[in-house]
């Protein structure tokens, strides 16, 4: 299949976030209630749950439901508090070579309900350039114009429990945080509802890799390569492949950014399943302020500085 996808600026959602949400609608509850439409909790306890832990996003989710209005079953998915389970495959890896310091990462998922937007926004204090992710606010991964970058991968289970969507944690990292230590201690203090791996990293090489997830004492680790599957989960074999992939090729002595960037768009780590392929693959650069996006044969630039608007249709063939 062809998949269009679009660099936009928008400081904050607003009308045209309101005509995309509703376009989106059926996806959006789909993925947030699963199977299970009238499950708790109500839009008293998800709002209560983001008073407490995230306080500093309430102006934001406010301004949303009001636009979305009376509209109770809405306000419950845009807090992104206790989601159903899904499963994506990604791979992502720390640099601290030459060009470093870099993230470079693969996001594998299913096309047709991916959104298409990359992002530069300003709902703060702070410009963020993203790959934006449903309902309101998701980010799978960006960067901040302090040079913090954030990454999540699946953490390998379809384990729930009470906490927040890591899409939503990660933009809070990136609206709120400066620096990697800021980043530990969201994660660590955040419930996430879900098992996942996140990959912090700033400008000034400063990293750490997190396991988080219900029902378990977050993990914070050095480890420079993260697929999907944590310590206390049996990895499945490709994800086991993809992160033995990546560690060997951390540890060449031979090895460049521009060679592990090649190594991305190659099995085992770039995947061409029909249902879930390889998407794109992103390269953030903490200290210049910029990330490539990245197809074979198509590479997408952009900056705070110079933040370009425009589309690419892929094909998934």
């Amino acid at each position: 299949m062809d998949k269009t996808f679009v660099t936009a600026r928008e400081d904050r959602p607003g009308e045209a976030w309101l005509s995309r949400f509703v376009a989106g609608r059926a996806e959006a509850e789909k993925w947030y209630f699963g199977q299970a439409v009238a499950q708790t909790p109500t839009v008293n306890d998800c709002r209560a749950a983001l008073r407490h832990h995230m306080p500093e996003l309430m102006p934001f989710y406010e301004s949303a439901c009001a636009l979305v209005g009376d509209d109770e079953v809405a306000h419950r998915m845009l807090s992104h508090y206790r989601p159903a389970p899904e499963r994506f495959g990604c791979s992502q890896a720390v640099w601290l070579g030459s060009e470093g310091p870099a993230l470079v990462r693969n996001f594998d998922y299913p096309p047709d309900i991916v959104s298409d937007r990359f992002e530069i926004t300003t709902w703060s204090n702070l410009r963020v350039i993203s790959k934006a992710q449903r309902p309101w606010g998701g980010c799978v991964d960006g960067m901040n114009e302090d040079g913090l970058v954030a990454s999540v991968t699946l953490g390998g289970s379809r384990a729930q429990g009470v906490g927040f969507s890591i899409i939503l944690v990660i933009r809070y990292i990136l609206e709120t945080c400066h620096r990697v230590d800021q980043a530990v201690e969201a994660l660590c203090r955040i419930p996430v509802a879900l098992p996942q791996n996140v990959t912090v990293l700033d400008r000034s090489g400063r990293y750490a890799t997190l396991f988080v997830g219900p029902h378990q004492r977050p993990i914070i680790s050095r480890l420079k390569a993260c697929t999907n599957h944590q310590r206390t989960i049996r990895p499945s074999l490709s994800s086991l492949a993809r992160q033995m992939a990546i560690h060997q090729a951390l540890e060449d002595p031979s090895m460049s950014l521009s060679r592990l960037t090649d190594l991305f768009l190659l099995p085992p780590l770039y995947s061409r399943s029909a249902s879930s392929p390889t998407l794109y693959t992103a390269i953030y650069r903490a200290a210049e302020g910029r990330v490539d996006y990245i197809w074979p044969g198509k590479r997408w630039s952009q900056g705070f500085l110079d933040f370009q608007e425009g589309a690419y249709t892929h094909s998934f063939a």
